[in-house]
């Protein structure tokens, strides 16, 4: 009997999403809980089981296409059926009450993942196989689309990663040594230099990436909907620097400057709960959780992860979270669920020497704080003047829901925290 499977809403209202790359050929066939498709939401990357067992009759779209949630992802059956005759999508996805998370991503996934249309049949999990089915090709969502945009076909390439895995370095070796090898010719013109320096610019138009039209839909509404304000300030990070690399010393690892300023956050969020909040209406809910989101860097754009329940967590177990959601963001294999829902957010400008700033209060919360790289500079002790490494600090907010002098007494605590660990380590 062949069964359509359904595009399942795998993010916070997700309502659509772009096929990357199909795992599973049409004709092939698919084990239960076997990734059939690679897809990519308006942040992730994601690999896409299949609910059951059979032939892959069709698939739903391209590689490329941008299909809705609740249409057809792919059709499944025995190699005797045909493919159904297609109905019209409902109106609204079909609900599942159970929704199971992204495979890979949690330690025991459920075996079954998305939505069936209503003449699929009822499933029974299907048993597990004794090694889970691998592609030919090890490689992370990210350097996949690097070396598709390159017309690189990976399994010419050699992998230095970890049991073979092909890394973004070895796709990048690829594409400098082709470029060596069939350097053009340069373009016979006699146009004038675009300016005084006597360099050329290469114009044209570009299409944004689907991550960069998400990062600009969302900086835009922001922005036009939220009134902003920033107030800056100069923390001296002595003691915040010596506690830092007292605990790296002690534990051997490298503690983001991050984790120690979720903790020093924490207690001004919560003598400040509207700090904490989302606006909804002519209401003002105040979150319970303390949910921060981290700013990273990613070669694609910039992206949130998100740290539930921050505060909870030990310095170490901050630091190991970072690292692994920064290390996830990278590489685009973060689940939905770890790119949204943020109550306040912290980014670490310093990472790329940045100082001061204006950073833009993501949608959804109430304010956002900006960590500059400390540099040593004069400064008053009574009445001596020395040298301390100073920290910029940048906190932008909503000022429908914060006031300028609310803003200055969160900033004063986050300041004394900052200046004396002691204070929120205890």
């Amino acid at each position: 009997m062949a069964r359509e499977f359904l595009l399942p809403d795998i993010g916070e209202g997700l309502t659509e999403a772009e096929i990357v790359r199909w795992l599973v050929a049409e004709g092939d066939s698919v084990d239960a809980d076997q990734p059939v498709v690679e897809v990519e939401t308006d942040k992730a990357v994601v690999e896409i089981p299949s609910p059951f067992a059979g032939v892959v009759l069709s698939h739903g779209g391209a590689e490329g296409e941008v299909i809705e949630v609740g249409s057809v992802l792919v059709v499944i059956g025995e190699p005797e059926d045909h493919q159904p005759e297609s109905a019209p999508p409902p109106a609204t996805p079909a609900f599942s009450p159970d929704p199971a998370p992204v495979p890979g991503l949690e330690p025991e996934p459920e075996p079954i993942v998305g939505t069936l249309s209503e003449e699929a049949e009822v499933l029974t999990p299907a048993a597990q196989s004794d090694a889970p089915a691998s592609p030919a090709v090890k490689a992370l969502p990210l350097v996949r689309k690097l070396a598709r945009d390159n017309d690189i076909d990976l399994t010419d390439v050699e992998g230095s990663g970890p049991d073979g895995r092909i890394t973004r370095e070895d796709v990048e070796r690829v594409i400098a040594s082709a470029s060596v090898a069939e350097v053009p010719p340069p373009p016979v013109t006699s146009a004038e230099p675009d300016d005084a320096s006597g360099f050329w610019v290469d114009g044209g138009r570009q299409k944004m990436s689907r991550l960069r039209r998400t990062i600009a839909s969302n900086m835009s509404k922001s922005w036009s909907e939220i009134p902003h304000v920033t107030t800056f300030d100069d923390v001296d990070a002595t003691r915040l620097l010596e506690v830092r690399a007292a605990l790296g010393d002690r534990h051997d690892v490298k503690i983001p400057i991050e984790a120690l300023v979720i903790k020093a956050v924490a207690p001004a969020l919560v003598a400040f709960p509207e700090f904490n909040a989302t606006i909804d209406g002519e209401e003002l809910v105040v979150h319970e959780s303390l949910d921060i989101g981290i700013a990273v860097d990613t070669p694609d754009g910039l992206m949130v992860a998100v740290i539930d329940n921050a505060p909870s967590r030990s310095i170490l177990e901050l630091s190991s979270e970072i690292r692994r959601l920064g290390e996830g963001a990278r590489d685009r294999s973060l689940s939905p669920g770890e790119l949204t829902g943020q109550t306040f957010t912290v980014s670490n400008i310093g990472a790329v020497g940045g100082g001061h700033g204006t950073p833009i209060v993501p949608y959804g919360t109430t304010a956002i704080l900006s960590v500059g790289r400390a540099h040593m500079k004069p400064v008053v002790f009574g009445d001596d003047i020395g040298m301390a490494p100073l920290m910029p600090l940048s906190l932008s907010y909503d000022h429908r829901v914060v006031d300028g002098a609310q803003g200055r007494r969160f900033m004063a605590l986050v300041l004394e925290n900052l200046e004396e660990p002691a204070l929120f380590l205890a």
